[in-house]
């Protein structure tokens, strides 16, 4: 009996509800712009989420939901959106069904279903290399590429034939158009590192030891090195060795940052040992002297219990976390670390044209008070100093995260253009694209453009710029 078959009703739950319930819509339109729509934004901006395509069955977890995309491509005056669901081959066979097949990570898993115990959704995070926009999924899969801007499933990319396999937030490096990547597993190897080229080809891959299956989600780059992460959050050891899955914290091991030469070999791994934490997502590393600088939002223990009313939760795991700053000394091989701020934010972007080198503003989703993540405005920050400015939606409106779109033309400014999210009315359901000055943000948006269908509140995002369209880039 599948587990379909054992439990084909759904539990209720509140990411299924409200701003954050599916939609069964593919549309494209023009839109509506109230106010002014800049004429030096030019481009895409696309954001990938979960949204079931089926009523899921048994207990559902956010991180569940088919893959769907929402994109307002900027062109000629005009703002025309789309969205799509991302057609994995998961979700093919799904739709030949007509029912859900796959239960979710909240349920216990089946190890002999083809292409694993949980389905490969790709929906997750986005990357655009080398004219390709590709879908990801956090628990590690095959991509799926995207043609841009219809928003078309182009199917299962494996970059020439060279990798199968990657997870959600690989690192693009602006100057070498480098794509750092990285994929983790419950059995050996744990945790494997990689670099696409600038050809688009794996040119690089090692497998990087670590004492036990981990729950990763993100790593950092800067202009010669890669920061990897072993924090102590992981599927139970016990219960997974019967085929069950749990996770667990443990505060009392250390948090690990691996720093590792971008091209060199796993043994080589330089290891430092700080405070116990987790961490979601960084915003930026560089090198200053002898010292690496992370800077990325921690959380001290995403499992403690607390608060649940103004502290959101998705399931047990508990997201509070706050601006943070490590220097990794890698001559001392010593750790300085400070909080930067003592306002929750997440899902924090920056001004990609300076990923891995100094930079000086992110782009913060602010976390508002309440049982589930929602993000009621979003913070700019000079993450030099930990100053910042706040940008703030009004009642029940709730946004996702940003993107820093440059100007057309722009200097090499980390504010020189605008800052865009999609925001929806838990209330009314209306929802909209605001545009932000970057240099101003705690202005009201320049414009807004209207989207005529509720945008269920999601992940991870991208903006693609005009002139990165062009055909010449596709090969």
């Amino acid at each position: 009996m599948t587990a379909v078959e054992e439990r084909r009703e759904t539990v209720p739950n509140p990411y299924l509800e409200g701003p954050f319930a599916p939609i069964d819509t593919e549309i494209t339109v023009d839109c509506e712009v109230i106010g002014d729509l800049p004429a030096d934004l030019a481009g895409v901006f696309v954001r990938n989420g979960s949204n079931p395509k089926y009523p899921p069955p048994g207990r559902y977890h956010w991180f569940d939901g088919d893959g769907m995309l929402h994109a307002l491509h900027f062109e000629n005056g005009h703002a025309v959106y789309r969205n799509r669901y991302v057609t994995t081959e998961a979700l093919a066979l799904e739709q030949d069904a007509g029912e859900a097949i796959w239960s979710g990570v909240n349920e216990r898993p089946n190890f002999s279903r083809p292409g694993g115990p949980f389905k490969d959704t790709a929906n997750t995070d986005l990357v655009f290399h080398r004219g390709r926009l590709l879908a990801l999924w956090w628990l590690g899969g095959p991509c799926y590429e995207i043609d841009v801007p219809s928003l078309k499933t182009v199917g299962r990319y494996d970059f020439g034939g060279t990798l199968a396999s990657l997870t959600a937030h690989p690192k693009l490096d602006p100057v070498t158009n480098e794509l750092i990547v990285f994929d983790y597993d419950v059995l050996p190897p744990y945790l494997t590192y990689g670099v696409v080229g600038a050809d688009g080809t794996l040119v690089h891959q090692t497998e990087v030891d670590l004492p036990g299956p981990r729950l990763l989600h993100d790593l950092a780059i800067t202009e010669r090195h890669t920061i990897l992460m072993d924090f102590p959050l992981m599927w139970d050891p016990e219960l997974l060795a019967q085929g069950r899955t749990r996770v667990t914290f443990r505060p009392d091991l250390p948090a690990r940052f691996g720093v590792i030469g971008r091209h060199a070999a796993g043994t080589e791994v330089k290891w430092f040992d700080a405070e116990s934490c987790y961490m979601y997502h960084t915003i930026n590393a560089w090198e200053s002297g002898d010292e690496i600088v992370l800077v990325g939002c921690r959380i001290a223990n995403p499992l403690a219990d607390g608060d649940r009313e103004r502290v959101p939760h998705i399931d047990v795991l508990r997201l509070e976390p706050f601006l943070h700053e490590w220097r990794f000394n890698l001559v001392t091989g010593t750790v300085r670390e400070r909080p930067l701020d003592d306002v929750m934010t997440e899902f924090p972007r920056m001004d990609n044209r300076l990923l891995g080198r100094p930079s000086q503003h992110a782009y913060s989703p602010h976390i508002a008070p309440a049982p589930e993540l929602l993000f009621d405005g979003f913070v700019k920050y000079d993450t030099t100093t930990g100053d910042s400015e706040t940008h703030l939606y009004g009642d029940a409106r709730y946004g996702g995260e940003t993107v820093f779109a440059p100007r057309v033309g722009a200097s090499a400014a980390d504010d020189d253009g605008y800052v865009l999210t999609f925001v929806t009315d838990a209330t009314t359901g209306d929802s909209e694209v605001i545009v932000v000055d970057a240099q101003r943000p705690a202005d009201a948006p320049v414009c807004r453009v209207r989207i005529p269908q509720r945008v269920p509140i999601g992940y991870h995002s991208w903006w693609i710029a005009a002139d990165e369209l062009a055909p010449s880039t596709r090969t």
